[in-house]
């Protein structure tokens, strides 16, 4: 039974975890229910690099499958800072202009633009309470100084909500976002690109609390007014075209959610930024639906643009890219491209000596992955080339040899420091050792199988001693485990006991199939008690899955 489990294995075996234009996918192409609106209209200026501080901003702070930015804040511009190109934009700022080019003020728009600075400046220390205080402040100075119906009470309202959003107080952000929209709206009429970024503000808040229909016809507002108003190139129009492609993605739109987000790539790099930050998360993002369809042709085109123009920008001298080169390393092997997935592995290994060191628990990782792929290509050689098989087999028993021995170093320094640290280290230690504990018994289980795939290369020669080699590599999976049992900062996970449990399985299997004297070790532990070990450890892993729920 073991033997051809492990046959089965070996087809499933999977890794962990140029700026040249991008193919049409052949998965998932663009078609005509793609959300896309054509008019026309004027340019809008916004910097990406710094914080915009106009009376709305659109704050690119949502939360989209796990992963989140820092929210904009509005606040006033002097005049004189807005290029000739951008004169019209002054009105942003909600200060009304007369003939002579000044601005009518009073004390209250100093107060407003104090409050909001120290209102700002206390949420980005993260005070957030403070910042709370601060935004009021500006409100009601908005209110006394312009009336309620003016800009700065709308840039106030966004200011506050943008806060509460941040803080989950959704209660109190809908109205404030709610407010806002409507004064700039009676301000500046329906079709105006301020109305358009609070539109897509609302958007990110439905989509921050996955009401996805409400996410969806606020962006699709918000992408109308931009593009008549901003231009169907502009970026900010490719911001929020994105952001609804995420929405309908999360709807089960596949198609028009991929359309969309293919089209705000190509507007980014039409306009010199497609090797930007923010283009390169797109890329990643699409990978990622490509892989998830099983699009394999095109997740590869899109990780290979990746990997490209991070070796153009950093080289191989950066963490970033050695993920990137995984990344693709992972789709290579399941599409059945053994070699090139070795030799980026290589090179990712080769990468993290010199970035971290020889016994970080990364390199570890790397190691096992890089035997998996090995025996993987040792099981292709076995009936063409058995002796470069065997060559496969021996390196890749190398590399778990080592994977092993760092994750019990790593694990030993975490229990070590667990122990002593009482501060904020004490979880990265902790996130260290729950890591060395998943790859230590992977690898483990990889050097049974290992073994038992020798021993079918070596049909003439000493089967026992690869039957022993197997057993005891499982034991040893089950005997460390228990070592650090105790331990539930490195044990007292799901993926760790499932790991467990498969080791586990695969040794019950092999005792089952293996004769009597072709054993060494099975004195140690029986049948009856693996099984009593397994079911124990199954309803573990059954109750902590009922528990997150």
């Amino acid at each position: 039974m073991f033997l051809r489990q492990a046959a089965s294995f070996l087809q499933r075996i999977r890794l962990y975890p140029s700026a040249l234009a991008l193919p049409i996918p052949k998965c998932g192409r663009p078609h005509k229910g793609s959300h896309v609106f054509r008019s026309g209209g004027d340019a809008w200026i916004k910097d990406n690099e710094e914080f915009s501080w106009w009376v709305v901003v659109a704050a690119q702070a949502a939360i989209f499958l796990g992963t989140r930015s820092n929210p904009a804040f509005a606040d006033g511009v002097p005049i004189e800072s807005i290029s000739e190109n951008n004169a019209e934009a002054a009105d942003i700022v909600g200060l009304r202009r007369i003939d002579d080019g000044s601005v009518v003020s009073n004390i209250h728009t100093t107060k407003w633009r104090v409050f909001t600075d120290k209102g700002r400046d206390a949420f980005l220390q993260g005070k957030l309470e403070e910042a709370e205080r601060f935004f009021l402040s500006a409100l009601q100075e908005a209110k006394e100084g312009f009336g309620e119906r003016d800009p700065h009470v709308a840039s106030s309202c966004n200011n506050l909500a943008e806060l509460y959003r941040v803080m989950k107080a959704f209660d109190k952000a809908e109205p404030l976002y709610l407010k806002a929209v409507r004064i700039l709206e009676e301000s500046f009429g329906p079709q105006d690109i301020r109305v358009a970024v609070a539109f897509h503000n609302l958007g990110q808040f439905y989509l921050a609390q996955r009401k996805l229909e409400e996410a969806q016809i606020h962006y699709e507002r918000a992408l109308e007014i931009k593009g008549r108003v901003l231009g169907y190139g502009h970026q900010e129009y490719a911001d929020t075209m994105y952001h609804l492609g995420m929405v309908l993605y999360l709807q089960g739109k596949e198609k028009e959610s991929e359309a969309l987000i293919l089209h705000s790539i190509r507007i980014l790099e039409e306009a010199g930024q497609g090797e930007s930050m923010v283009c390169l998360k797109r890329l990643r993002r699409l990978a990622q639906m490509y892989l998830k369809s099983s699009c394999l042709e095109d997740a590869e085109n899109v990780q290979r643009k990746i990997l490209h123009m991070l070796e153009v920008s950093k080289g191989w001298h950066s963490l970033e890219i050695v993920l990137a080169a995984e990344g693709l390393a992972l789709t290579l092997q399941t599409a059945g491209k053994l070699r090139e997935a070795q030799e980026l592995l290589e090179r990712c290994l080769e990468a993290r000596r010199t970035l971290l060191t020889e016994s970080h628990i990364q390199v570890a990782a790397n190691m096992l992955r890089l035997a998996r792929v090995g025996m993987l290509i040792s099981n292709q050689l076995r009936k063409g080339n058995p002796s470069e098989a065997i060559v496969e087999l021996d390196k890749a028993k190398g590399y778990l040899d080592n994977s092993i021995r760092i994750a019990r170093e790593v694990l030993n320094k975490s229990v070590k420091q667990r122990g002593r640290l009482r501060n904020g280290n004490s979880a990265e230690s902790g996130n260290n050792g729950r890591l060395a504990m998943v790859i230590l018994l992977q690898s483990f289980d990889s050097l049974g199988l290992l073994g038992l795939t020798k021993r079918e290369l070596l049909e003439s020669r000493d089967e026992n001693s690869h039957l022993v080699e197997a057993e005891d590599a499982l034991l040893r999976c089950m005997s460390s485990f228990k070592e650090f049992a105790h331990e539930r900062s490195v044990s007292g996970f799901v993926e760790i006991k499932v790991e467990y449990v498969s080791c586990l399985k695969h040794l019950a299997s092999l005792i089952e199939d293996i004769t009597p004297e072709g054993m060494q070790h099975s004195q140690e532990v029986t049948m009856h008690e693996l099984k009593q070990e397994i079911s124990r450890v199954e309803k573990e892993i059954s109750q902590m899955r009922r528990n997150k729920k």
